[in-house]
């Protein structure tokens, strides 16, 4: 099992709390990860992604190819990681933010509004959780359970207070592929 995926997104999003998540949640279930940040030319509002490489095998490079996966949580992340997806690769798309649908054809996609179910869960700076409540739920890559027992680890102390509203995000994202995704 090779997961090489991209989480993309602007500054102030979350996309690099989504990827220490799931490097820290893969570490705990004895998988092999790599997390490699990348950032635009402002850390807040300016363009975001990181790549997660997470295997059963021991992974030789953290740089990845053609990916796996591709979390796009708003659209100049869609317009240029769509093309670098492998055929029959998943995509997830923030409608909330992104006006626009996947053009390939060849691949699995995800239409999320992360932002409006993150709302449901109480903020909508939690759009960051749904979408990865949503990944975690269609890809398995990690457990759920996991990804919440990260949630503590990663978090720092003063913004504990924030632990329930993520989990019920991340609840929120799972539950939203349960009741409309189909492979």
């Amino acid at each position: 099992m090779l997961h090489e995926i991209v989480i993309a997104g602007f500054g102030g999003q979350g996309v690099m709390l989504m990827g220490r998540l799931l490097t820290y949640s893969g570490m705990l279930e004895g998988k092999e990860v790599t997390w490699m940040p990348s950032y635009g030319p402002e850390m807040r509002g300016g363009t975001a992604n990181c790549t997660v490489v997470i295997s059963t095998d021991p992974v030789a490079s953290p740089v990845a190819g053609l990916l796996s996966e591709v979390i796009a949580m708003n659209r100049p992340s869609l317009d240029k990681f769509e093309k670098t997806l492998k055929p029959n690769g998943l995509l997830i798309i923030n409608t909330s933010l992104i006006d626009r649908k996947a053009v390939r054809e060849d691949i699995k996609v995800l239409n999320l509004p992360a932002n409006d179910l993150a709302l449901v869960a109480g903020s909508d700076k939690a759009a960051n959780m749904v979408a990865l409540g949503a990944f975690v739920e269609i890809t398995k890559v990690v457990s759920l359970e996991g990804v919440i027992e990260a949630l503590k680890k990663v978090l720092p102390k003063r913004r504990h207070g924030l632990l329930a509203i993520n989990e019920k995000a991340l609840r929120e994202g799972s539950e939203f592929v349960k009741n409309n995704y189909k492979e």
